[in-house]
């Protein structure tokens, strides 16, 4: 080998080895900061960041904030004068123009509803209505009546337009819920804000939807994340015993349960998650989706809630990247899980 042919050997050995070193080498200098727990998107939220320093870690974390506020206003069909509380008044008389991050959100929505053959469906809202009316009455609501309100439901009569950016509803009396993903999508817009800021690792958790990335300060692997068991639902999301305790770095978890929502009828618990096209939800006491981003965790977890538990497995045993842990009933000691899930459990 001549000496031209070496000098560019070592240049390319030397780069190599930078590249490994970069990736390894975790400075002791990280700084951690942690949010706390504030009220946001009617639950508790909260955000660690781990950068340079404090001044930056905490700038990170006041950048995820802002950005889940955004969604949160757009998003929330609490507020009255959100952009979804708008499109449902307005959708079913014309199409109304939206905002990119709303039509986004629509737009996933929509195919995670033909992934899951409807399974997962934002214009379940006539639904989660007449089962929240039917609790403050205290009677349930009959075969008929879900019959009836099903006709306002379904995501084929969501209508979007990409062209024009524009929302129609097909028949009167819809109304979009985005319950089961717009708190995904807006962890997501917040870990990226943190990044674009200067966050090395972080994590953002919102009522026990997370999304962690790179590493905590302090040389640790993994974010140690625990799965709360159902038996004990503190008030505070997080605070309760954990059922287990998953380690995840550069991944995101969403739980859906009727542990922590539900309308109890005449004794009867009725899960806060409703299936457009049986009018009930799949039964399961817990749902545990691990994705790459908290979005597709978000929605994942609410339609495996809706599948149940043999149709739900079979679903995420086909996706790549993600996996799923199940507690059937309430007792809480038994776990169904996908054939991957074994890895992220500590």
């Amino acid at each position: 080998m001549n000496k031209k042919n070496t000098r560019i050997m070592t240049g390319i050995i030397a780069a190599a080895s930078l590249v490994v070193a970069l990736f390894f080498f975790r400075p002791s200098g990280w700084v951690e900061a942690d949010s706390g727990n504030r009220l946001l998107m009617g639950t508790f939220a909260r955000i660690v960041a781990v950068a340079a320093d404090s001044s930056t870690a905490k700038k990170c974390i006041e950048a995820g904030f802002e950005q889940l506020e955004l969604v949160n206003n757009s998003m929330s069909d609490y507020k009255a004068d959100s952009e979804l509380s708008r499109v449902n008044r307005r959708a079913c008389e014309g199409a109304v123009k939206v905002s990119e991050p709303l039509f986004e959100v629509l737009q996933r929505a929509v195919a995670f509803s033909r992934e899951t053959n409807g399974a997962f469906d934002v214009t379940v809202g006539p639904l989660v209505d007449l089962f929240h009316s039917a609790g403050n009455k205290g009677v349930a609501p009959g075969e008929e009546e879900i019959a009836q309100t099903r006709l306002k439901t379904g995501f084929e009569k969501l209508k979007l337009d990409e062209q024009n950016r524009t929302v129609k509803f097909a028949v009167d009396g819809m109304r979009l819920d985005l319950g089961g993903i717009a708190k995904g999508y807006g962890i997501d817009k917040a870990v990226e804000a943190m990044q674009e800021c200067g966050a090395v690792g972080g994590m953002v958790d919102v009522g026990g939807d997370i999304r962690c990335f790179g590493v905590p300060a302090g040389g640790k692997e993994h974010w140690l994340i625990g799965l709360q068991d159902p038996n004990d639902t503190k008030e505070v999301i997080g605070t309760g015993k954990a059922l287990l305790v998953l380690k995840l770095s550069d991944a995101a978890i969403a739980t859906s349960g009727d542990y922590r929502r539900f309308t109890l009828i005449d004794g009867k618990r009725y899960s806060h998650i409703v299936n457009t096209k049986a009018g009930y939800s799949g039964g399961l006491t817990s749902v545990t989706v691990i994705s790459k981003n908290a979005t597709d965790a978000d929605a994942l977890a609410t339609a495996v809630s809706v599948m149940g538990a043999e149709k739900g497995l079979a679903l995420i045993e086909v996706m790549p990247g993600t996996e799923a842990i199940l507690i059937p009933s309430k007792a809480g000691s038994i776990l169904i899980k996908t054939s991957g899930a074994e890895k992220y459990i500590k």
